[in-house]
């Protein structure tokens, strides 16, 4: 690894210069303008671009190729094929042709598929998405080239989360084209620009290690809660450790060589835990970008020492890690979610808003169901992550344009009287970027010129969630353009006044700047109808809702047979999960806690016994006293586990709930051994970094 601090920004990248450098000029022109303007592949050129590609590749040290996917799994997939193939005698050429380039064939059978492929039938094909650049992953003996690409079956099923992704932001496109037609707009390019804060904690490799339920699971099945967490608020922002600085450097370094513009880092408020955010991108690369940053900040972390944990709650009691995906839209370069200086770029900026509001109350189950996984359930709802009730917070200046639209009335006045707003006349009051205060317990808040949705957990890929809000927003965008359309040009204005205001009057149920986590919420929040799904079960549900499906086969997302599949594999991937913790807590019970106790409780017989024969009567009822306190509670701990090893052929939340059960127990001994016998590195040592 270069452990310099000059590296060439996007070296490890094939980008515009070394495009320029490799390939003759028309060659790098077109491909450039299938990039830029999501443009077919020119088929001609595909070999050129292969050649030079493998010599790029090569020249970096690369030996092997990859078609580098993102599979239902969540996480990425590649398999790796080696230029170089026998060419007689002790000789070897390096090859690489452009159909090697454009197209892959992967076991399809072997990934998640939600019964659209069965077990015999392998066949599955990867397809170069261009408009994400081919790199280089630098690895400990070498180097490998990795094409971005999408994953289909055989028949032609989407088996990956980027080709869904992709075309929701067609979806978009189209939607935006036809709401800026209405204005006047001239046709253009629709950008999508997604900023993921990724945030996670770090861990001495050597506990972690001693922690089965960390390394099978992820998090922490069992821990007491020490006397320090993060009840003295010294961690947030603090200085960092020199130990972890050096880790978050090399992790920089990393990602800028890959061309991730890697900007922020900071202790976030739980202790051992971090953030670090790059800055925006177009929403595809982004996505990209940021499964990169989750396996550069793993593999970093493990040469530091570190187990670098991603678990949205590896620790219970404090704080767990969300990844805030900041959202924005533009149209020819003008970002249409920042209020604008005329009336005209007004009443754009009130229209696409409304087009939100309108999407997220109608589809609040769609955009909950795109953060529904084991990890995020036991997150949502507390210490600063947001509640599983899909609300807006506009802050109190947007808030109040907004009930003014309602009203009809300006901000200001005719004759002492409210005058009647004017949409695309009237120019809105001054709405700086920093307008509205930042609400932690809000899952999708307005900050200024982008929406930040909260709710999804740091572990996510942040395709299956954007995908979703992409769709939903272009759907409202049409049927908002589809009105507008309709009213005469001489009547242009007033008619966009009532149907903006008609949609506020309708949505409004979905916005609320107060506080999500208080229980007055809970019961506003029923009350105006809005789902509170808490459980992933219930929250995945919404994939196969007959309106949901209609909606993504209309927007040529997803098509109702792609949809239950995934269903069916986020819901059995849940239920594996949850079977897998009770496992492992039913064996970390049996063949580590419950001898332990054991043996603790025979060391205190044993000096009872000894201090009897002794003639010894100080301290022999304090010690009886422990002894009979831990003997209860290893009873309660033996029948706990018998209750759990029944229900794990169960119902999943049976399961949880008795791994809750046992964990309460298992908590308590904790606190009432002798720590040199407590077989689990515990909480103090773990968020200690040292």
């Amino acid at each position: 690894m270069d452990t310099t601090t000059e590296i060439a920004y996007g070296s490890d990248v094939f980008n515009e210069k070394a495009m320029r450098d490799y390939l003759a000029k028309d060659t790098a022109e077109a491909l450039l303008h299938t990039m830029r303007d999501h443009a077919p592949l020119d088929p001609s050129i595909a070999n050129e671009v292969a050649h030079a590609l493998k010599q790029w590749g090569m020249d970096r040290g690369a030996t092997h190729f990859t078609h580098w996917f993102q599979p239902l799994t969540g996480s990425t997939a590649e398999k790796h094929d080696a230029f170089f193939e026998p060419a007689g005698m002790a000789e070897t050429l390096a090859r690489f042709s452009g159909k090697n380039l454009i197209m892959g064939e992967p076991d399809a059978s072997s990934f998640p598929s939600g019964g659209l492929r069965r077990t015999f039938e392998a066949r599955g094909y990867t397809a170069w998405d261009v408009t994400s650049p081919v790199f280089v992953k630098r690895h400990s003996n070498g180097a490998t080239l990795c094409i971005p690409t999408v994953f289909c079956s055989y028949t032609g099923e989407v088996l990956d989360k980027k080709t869904p992704l992709l075309r929701s932001m067609q979806a978009m496109e189209r939607a935006t084209r036809k709401l800026m037609a209405c204005f006047g707009e001239p046709d253009g390019r629709t950008t999508i620009t997604l900023g993921a804060e990724q945030e996670y904690f770090l861990i001495d490799k050597a506990l972690w290690l001693r922690r089965p339920d960390l390394v099978q699971c992820g998090r922490t099945l069992f821990g007491a809660s020490p006397a320090r967490t993060q009840q003295l608020e010294d961690h947030y922002f603090g200085s960092i450790k020199p130990r972890v600085l050096a880790f978050m450097e090399d992790v920089e370094r990393e990602l800028w060589r890959l061309g991730i513009p890697a900007k922020t880092r900071h202790n976030e408020t739980a202790p051992a835990q971090f953030e670090m955010a790059p800055m925006f991108e177009e929403l595809n690369l982004a996505v990209d970008h940021n499964m990169l940053i989750m396996e550069t900040l793993r593999n970093v972390a493990d040469r530091h020492g570190f187990v670098c944990l991603l678990h949205e709650k590896p620790y219970a009691g404090i704080n767990g890690s969300g990844k805030h995906n900041n959202w924005s839209l533009a149209y020819n370069g003008k970002n249409l979610l920042e209020p604008g200086s005329n009336p005209q770029d007004n009443a754009i900026f009130l229209a696409v808003l409304a087009s939100i509001v309108r999407a997220v109350d109608l589809h609040a189950d769609l955009l909950r169901a795109a953060t529904a996984t084991l990890g995020n359930e036991s997150r949502l709802g507390a210490l600063e992550a947001p509640p599983a009730i899909i609300s807006i917070f506009l802050g109190d200046d947007l808030r109040e344009v907004v009930r003014r639209i309602e009203e009809g009335t300006s901000a200001q006045s005719e004759n002492g009287k409210a005058a009647k707003l004017r949409i695309g006349v009237d120019t809105l009051p001054p709405l700086p970027r920093d307008v509205t205060d930042r609400n932690r317990t809000s899952p999708f808040a307005f900050t200024g010129n982008k929406f930040e949705f909260r709710a999804p957990g740091s572990s996510q890929n942040c395709s299956s969630v954007c995908m979703v809000l992409n769709t939903i927003v272009a759907e409202s965008m049409e049927t908002l353009a589809a009105s507008i359309a309709k009213v005469p040009k001489a009547r242009f204005h007033e008619g966009l006044g009532k149907i903006v205001r008609a949609v506020f009057k309708d949505h409004k149920r979905v916005l609320f700047n107060g506080d999500g986590y208080s229980e007055a919420w809970v019961e506003e929040a029923a009350a105006r109808g809005l789902p509170n799904l808490r459980r992933v079960p219930e929250a995945l549900a919404a994939l196969v809702d007959e309106r949901n499906l209609a909606l993504f086969a209309a927007q040529d997302v997803l098509m109702p047979t792609e949809m239950h599949a995934r269903h069916d594999v986020f819901l059995d991937e849940y239920d594996r999960k949850v079977r897998l913790e009770g496992k492992v807590a039913l064996e970390i019970a049996r063949g580590m806690i419950e001898p332990a106790v054991a043996h603790e409780l025979r060391g205190l017989a044993q000096t009872v016994n000894a201090m009897r024969e002794a003639g010894m009567a100080e301290g022999t009822e304090s010690l009886l006293g422990t002894a009979h306190g831990l003997g209860k509670w290893l009873d309660r701990l033996h029948a706990a586990t018998a209750a759990l090893d029944a229900r794990l052929e169960g119902e999943a939340v049976d399961i949880q709930d008795a791994m809750a059960d046992l964990r309460r127990i298992a908590d308590t001994l904790e606190t009432l051994m002798e720590d040199a016998r407590w077989p689990l590195p515990k909480y103090r040592d773990m968020l200690a970094i040292h």
